[in-house]
């Protein structure tokens, strides 16, 4: 059978020729969540995908490809008011937390490095001192940093402890007179090189529990080196921090952060939104494949009409909306003051398990193209490990939860 005996089959087989149709619209969210939320709060939720769309797009594979951070968002990113989303007073919105997932969502969606940059800056960096800090140190930081006039750091990991870092901690802490004497190393650390403050975790060396510190960015013996050829998440800046004996004031540390017990709440609070970046990533990549399915044509018809095509669509999506409820749900728990530990491990394993399954149908979907960042589904895949790995992997949030239901420990 040559090409056209094959074209005019598919023809008979498709009912012959048809009038153009209004195609159906290109939606991630199919059992329509986002009309759950307030009018106030899908309007939210549409500023930001519009800023996104608008203004984080059209230059973000440019910025990704050159592994550097596209700094004239920020003003604008700024006006739209959602830093330090969930948090009361110091200018910050005070909304739930469902909308703080909605919004890393919408962020991740099109890029996982600006909702990165963000999440480091809201929630992290935020979220310590909101968490941890004194008023006196709430009042200093806080409103500045909702506005992004000073950007924040959070430094836990370092080159040698992840998830080890409950008790494995090698910077060091030592009081001495009226401050405190860091040393030590940090690594991964997102914002790190253009961040005014670094929240450091350190061991004291005299009681061996872990304490938080705001290391501004002058501070002598302070160095930091951009973590450089990276394969995910290029737009955000990973440092890695060098503490040659620097002197923090005692004003300066975090006044309500005494072991590694506080430094997990912030954790706790975060994680969720990692699930929704995942949830993030996986839409944007879900979308933008459908949309070039129905734009690519093969054999004369759009290769969104081809049954394998539309069986890796629907296992795409069918993964996306169990995510989607997942999180939706997730969030719902924080809100209700109920999220654990194990809750906030489930989503963050199982999303990104799924994303990494959904960008790899994106992908091949798309052929060859698929590898282009044109096409924006490529950075979606190399971003996906990221958001695999950080802030817990699928291996320690797996014993999290395996602990929760057997009771029983399997942590070494």
């Amino acid at each position: 059978m040559d090409e056209k005996q094959l074209h005019q089959l598919m023809k008979m087989v498709g009912g012959g020729d048809h009038k153009p149709r209004e195609l159906p619209p290109i939606e991630g969210d199919f059992y329509h969540l986002g009309h759950t939320l307030t009018d106030d709060q899908r309007a939210l939720q549409l500023k930001v995908r519009t800023f996104m769309e608008n203004e984080v797009k059209p230059l973000v594979n440019r910025y990704w490809l050159k592994g550097e951070f596209p700094f004239e968002i920020i003003p604008r990113l700024a006006e739209l008011n959602v830093c330090g989303v969930t948090y009361e007073g110091y200018g910050c919105p005070h909304l739930p937390f469902l909308m703080e997932g909605i919004l890393a969502m919408e962020m991740a969606r099109v890029d996982a490095s600006i909702a990165t940059f963000f999440g480091v800056q809201s929630g992290l960096a935020m979220g310590s001192i909101y968490l941890l800090g004194s008023e006196a140190q709430k009042q200093e930081w806080l409103p500045r940093m909702q506005k992004l006039q000073t950007i924040g750091a959070f430094g836990l990991t370092e080159p040698e402890v992840g998830s080890g870092a409950a008790g494995g901690l090698t910077t060091t802490a030592k009081r001495q007179g009226d401050g405190w004497v860091l040393n030590g190393q940090k690594k991964w650390i997102g914002n790190a090189t253009f961040a005014d403050v670094i929240i450091i975790w350190a061991k004291d060396l005299d009681d061996g529990q872990v304490k938080g510190f705001l290391l501004r960015k002058d501070t002598p013996g302070l160095d930091v080196e951009k973590i450089e050829d990276k394969m995910a998440l290029r737009i955000v800046q990973n440092g890695l921090i060098t503490l040659r004996s620097c002197v923090v004031q005692e004003s300066d540390r975090l006044q309500n952060a005494n072991t590694f017990k506080d430094t997990a709440k912030v954790l706790r609070m975060t994680r969720a939104g990692v699930a929704w970046e995942a949830v993030g990533c996986a839409r944007g990549a879900y979308e933008s494949a459908l949309a070039y399915t129905r734009q690519r044509k093969q054999f004369g018809r759009p290769i969104a009409s081809f049954q394998l095509i539309q069986n890796h669509l629907v296992e795409m999506l069918s993964n996306l909306t169990a995510m989607q409820t997942m999180v939706f749900r997730l969030s719902q728990l924080q809100d209700e003051g109920k999220l654990t530990d194990e809750h906030a491990s489930l989503a963050k394993v199982f999303c990104t398990l799924r994303t990494r399954d959904i960008v790899s149908r994106a992908r091949e979907v798309m052929g060859g193209n698929g590898i282009l960042l044109q096409y924006d589904v490529a950075r979606f895949v190399a971003d996906a490990e990221a958001i695999y790995s950080y802030e817990g992997t699928k291996e320690i949030n797996t014993l999290i939860v395996g602990r929760s239901i057997t009771g029983s420990s399997a942590f070494v």
